[in-house]
């Protein structure tokens, strides 16, 4: 092979030399790739489609000392690098062009210490990697509600799932992180060691390092778990059905975490063919304590209305975490997800919200109120990166789309729905959501809180001073 074409931290072009490459490839006991190879093509591509790039080189690691070695040749070559883990990135951030992608994919290995319970998990893991080890001792950790979504990526960022209520969110389970840092050392961070590190990466995202393993703390759920499913019609009643969801969601017990949906009906044999493209609104939740309890706890979510289709019930949690795998498959579709917790759900955010959700730009886009509160909102906002959890509510705009020529007026329908909800927030944004992150330093301050957000500078400044590390909720160090 020739030189290297590439791209340096800063943006500028470059060549690497083929000795220095070969040198590099050579030494990764996992595979490496560059265009041209046959494997190339299908490892560059993400689960956002729109996030279409063509890296120079990527590195399979097959174990901690691969991650070394990439960390150490992207900092040694001057190369911008991104962090690719085992799931979505929706903003996008998991590859890059012309730079050098980490790839931890081959990194999913989960050891289940049931008498502990703990679970070690590697970096590449998805949520499936989890729930499916988990769950043979009928335990779980507080993960998310896609089992294709990386491990890695949902708890540096926070990390909210069906048992934020009970048992807190994601990133509130961690025990301990191993994380190579800038400097190509690994280190664990844990409430003992390296405690200011183990702050930051509860909350502050991929900012200090490339974790290669998790601890978590796990809790007794399943294996069965109460679904409550309903699909009803999305029309003009579609707000009172919202308030009187909400007014529910006030006085239910802790077991029961609910997201409040506005989508239409998939085209997809999961769904009656008759049913497919139906615009409807879901109050969707989930009962995590006993079974024998849980219908009836969740009948009145039930009574809202007149549905055209009800999937609710007793499921297996794995089941229940896999549900929406084959409706968010990789590279299906473009995607901008924008969020913003919201500190009211009054009726004038009602409106604004309907209104928005009856002219959707797709079938495809999705609207999602995400109730909170419970264990996820009893930390305090010092005692992790993340900041304050008093928001009663999350709004998230998971816009999707299948056409290129779409982009520009999907990103903006996006971004007018998002800026309209303002009034009705402080500003925060939960991160793995962002957008694509264009408001910068003035929305990562808003979200951590500006106390929380300067701390993080420092830990930037102390754990990567070069901003390494930056294709992501970037937080640059001082200067």
């Amino acid at each position: 092979m020739g030189d290297l074409r590439v791209v340096t931290r800063e943006g500028a072009t470059d060549a690497l030399g083929s000795e220095v490459v070969e040198e590099f490839r050579s030494g990764l006991r996992g595979a490496s790739l560059i265009a041209g190879d046959d494997s190339y093509e299908e490892a560059r591509i993400i689960w956002n489609a729109s996030a279409d790039k063509r890296p120079a080189l990527i590195a399979q690691c097959s174990g901690v000392a691969d991650v070394i070695d990439a960390v150490n040749f992207a900092r040694e070559q001057d190369l911008v690098v991104a962090i690719r883990g085992g799931g979505h990135n929706v903003a996008g951030n998991a590859s890059c062009d012309g730079g050098l992608v980490i790839d931890l994919t081959l990194l999913n290995g989960v050891h289940v210490d049931p008498s502990a319970r703990r679970a070690r998990v590697g970096g590449g893991a998805v949520l499936g990697d989890v729930d499916r080890e988990t769950q043979a001792f009928g335990l779980a950790a507080p993960l998310g509600v896609v089992s294709l979504t990386g491990v890695a990526g949902l708890t540096l960022c926070g990390g909210i799932g069906w048992l934020r209520r009970s048992h807190g969110m994601a990133c509130d389970a961690l025990v301990s992180v191993d994380v190579v840092i800038a400097d190509g050392s690994l280190v664990t961070a844990s409430k003992t060691e390296n405690p200011d590190l183990f702050w930051g990466v509860r909350g502050g995202g991929g900012n200090f390092g490339v974790v290669t393993s998790f601890e978590f703390e796990l809790y007794p759920v399943g294996p069965m778990v109460t679904l409550c499913a309903p699909f009803f019609p999305l029309n003009d009643g579609a707000g009172d059905v919202l308030r009187r969801w909400r007014d529910f969601m006030e006085q239910a017990p802790e077991h029961i975490a609910s997201n409040f949906l506005f989508w239409s009906i998939p085209a997809h044999p999961n769904f009656p063919e008759e049913l497919h493209g139906t615009p409807v609104v879901i109050p969707a939740a989930v009962h995590s304590g006993a079974v024998k309890d849980g219908e009836s706890l969740i009948q009145p979510l039930r009574d809202l209305g007149d549905p055209v289709l009800d999937l609710s019930g007793p499921i297996p949690y794995t089941a229940l975490q896999a549900s929406f795998d084959p409706l968010f498959m990789k590279g299906e579709r473009l995607n901008y997800w924008k969020s913003l917790y919201l500190d009211t759900l009054n009726d004038d955010a009602i409106g604004h919200i309907v209104a928005r959700a009856l002219a959707r730009p797709n079938p495809w886009s999705l609207i999602a109120v995400w109730h909170l509160g419970g264990a996820m909102n009893r930390v305090e906002p010092t005692e992790t990166a993340l900041g304050e959890r008093n928001a009663p509510f999350l709004y998230s705009l998971d816009t999707s789309w299948t056409d290129a020529a779409d982009n520009e007026s999907a990103i903006a329908w996006t971004r007018e729905a998002w800026a309209e909800m303002k009034p009705f927030s402080r500003g925060g944004a939960y991160l793995n959501f962002p957008g694509h992150g264009e408001e910068g330093e003035s929305l990562l301050r808003a979200s951590y809180g500006s106390a929380n957000y300067d701390r993080l500078v420092e830990l930037k400044t102390k754990y990567d001073p070069t901003n390494l590390f930056r294709l992501n909720q970037n937080i640059p160090p001082a200067k």
